[in-house]
């Protein structure tokens, strides 16, 4: 390990060790804060981390080279878009008795979300076979 990334891990180090003893002792912040928190580090660790890393072994394998890094980033920023809206299409908090909280098919526009996400891979994928085709030489005529 290179002497600068020794150093980013000391000083993460100290910044998280700051962060939790800076909680634990601040009267403002519940239990249930730090139980939150805790549970989204083991879901991160323990369900999206993995769920990444065999994504990326199966397309691995299976895509073709040239297909990779689009599909990579489609991937990534849908499975990013799907924790930040998962809450939300599940529609908890939402009242019969107040219309306003959480008013809109939130569903529909996460599958529009996708859309234009898989759009731009398709869109880049093309552009990309495009340029290729126009830069190979082409035989004479004749």
């Amino acid at each position: 390990m290179t002497a600068v990334r020794r150093s980013l891990v000391a000083v993460g180090g100290l910044v998280l060790a700051y962060a939790v003893i800076g909680a634990l002792g601040d009267a403002d912040v519940k239990a249930g804060a730090l139980f939150f928190l805790a549970g989204v580090l083991v879901a991160h660790d323990g369900l999206l981390l993995p769920l990444t890393i065999v994504a990326g072994v199966i397309l691995r394998r299976y895509a073709p080279p040239r297909l990779r890094p689009a599909l990579q980033a489609a991937l990534v920023v849908s499975l990013a878009v799907t924790v930040v809206a998962f809450p939300l299409v599940l529609g908890r908090g939402r009242s019969a008795d107040n219309p306003s909280l959480l008013p809109l098919h939130y569903g529909r526009g996460l599958l529009a979300i996708y859309a234009i996400i898989w759009s731009a891979a398709l869109a880049t994928v093309a552009t990309r076979s495009w340029r290729e085709r126009r830069r190979r030489p082409q035989p004479p005529p004749g």
